[in-house]
């Protein structure tokens, strides 16, 4: 790993979509943001075969049969990061040298770390070259970073609401969430699982902390403004946060029960070491670090053609940051598209079914992607 850590094995957990066709050449890899995984589309199924409830992969209004990204031509694969905890080697399995749970003895992992798992995965599927890469957010980051680590193994790459660092505003938002983990009296030095217990108070803050910052002022305001919590037809609420205002009896505010209840909700299923582990990973990545700060140097190496997207009202990873890497891959003679969209939702737009952001890709898939042939 970068940081001369090994792992003695690990074990990757993947989905895909679609049908490889005879040549390897229509494979799509799908990068995860921090809190998603390789549930990329679809839903899960009971035991009679329908859809559980609230079990929609992630990006599920993008990829799929006449979608944007149609996997009746692509076979797209979503990958779940090393690290993660949903199902992928991570702080949750056991560290064969002690037989406990790795904790926070998990060695630190980077998006260059993510990019080289994810290739020797296409090497055994037996993928040389993929039609495209494709992520939003912190996927955006390892879409850009597999064009400089693997630039003869893509031939197009679409970075959705992402940058090519953070911002030391950035960091400063994921170490305040990183505190609020570690200075949890259950978080026990990041070995919890040892000592039976969850870090859950701290994990709620740094979903609360984090939620805050994917949404734009103007749709919080929309949404929630300053009403308090009611019980009329007009509560902007779906049924699960409605019956979780009903029971706390502290909040008076729409958007604070709004926030509790993702904050509940997400410390009910993520592990916090592999929240610390994430977010450093999206600190430390920095192509032009090694290039005396230059980003049109350290993306001299990318061959790729790309599609960037970003939304207006996104100031966590703001259409400025987007304009770096188009600025920078235009002056290296890169083949660019980019479109920024004018859209209310903040980073989550990236997530959700705008036309207009769709059809962009729909539109660069069924143009650029498909028109372009097997590198050899």
């Amino acid at each position: 790993m970068k940081s001369g850590a090994t792992l003695p094995a690990y074990e990757l957990v993947v989905e895909t979509y679609g049908t490889l066709n005879a040549d390897r050449s229509n494979a799509v890899l799908v990068c995860h943001a921090l809190n998603a995984s390789h549930h990329v589309a679809g839903w899960h199924a009971d035991a009679n075969g329908q859809p559980l409830p609230r079990s929609e992969g992630w990006w599920h209004s993008m990829i799929g049969p006449s979608k944007a990204v149609d996997t009746d031509k692509w076979f797209v694969i979503g990958v779940n990061n090393l690290g993660s905890c949903f199902g992928s080697t991570g702080p949750t399995h056991t560290n064969p040298a002690t037989g406990q749970p790795w904790g926070a003895d998990f060695p630190v992992v980077t998006v260059e770390d993510w990019v080289n798992a994810q290739a020797r995965l296409l090497d055994v599927m037996g993928i040389e070259q993929l039609a495209a890469v494709m992520g939003g957010s912190l996927g955006g980051m390892q879409t850009l970073s597999w064009t400089l680590q693997y630039p003869e193994r893509v031939r197009h790459a679409i970075v959705v609401a992402s940058a090519p660092n953070l911002t030391a505003e950035n960091i400063a938002f994921n170490e305040v969430a990183r505190r609020a983990i570690v200075t949890d009296p259950d978080f026990h030095g990041g070995h919890y699982l040892r000592e039976g217990t969850l870090p859950r108070r701290g994990l709620r803050i740094a979903r609360m902390i984090g939620h805050i910052t994917y949404l734009s002022d103007d749709v919080m305001n929309e949404k929630f403004g300053r009403s308090l919590r009611t019980a009329n037809g007009d509560d902007p609420a779906d049924t699960a946060e409605l019956a979780y205002r009903y029971t706390t009896q502290d909040v008076e505010f729409q958007i604070e029960s709004y926030l509790r209840y993702q904050g509940d909700k997400f410390s009910e299923y993520f592990d916090a070491n592999t929240y610390l582990l994430i977010t450093r990973a999206l600190d430390y990545f920095d192509p032009a670090r090694e290039h005396g700060g230059s980003l049109s140097a350290a993306l001299a190496r990318a061959k790729a053609r790309f599609l960037l997207v970003s939304f207006t009202t996104d100031w966590r990873f703001s259409p400025a940051r987007s304009r770096e890497m188009v600025k920078a891959l235009l002056e290296n003679g890169r083949d660019v598209s980019y479109a920024e969209i004018d859209a209310p939702h903040g980073h989550d737009a990236f997530l959700l079914d705008d036309p207009r952001y769709h059809q962009a890709v729909r539109a660069y898939f069924e143009h650029t992607v498909a028109g372009t042939e097997v590198a050899k």
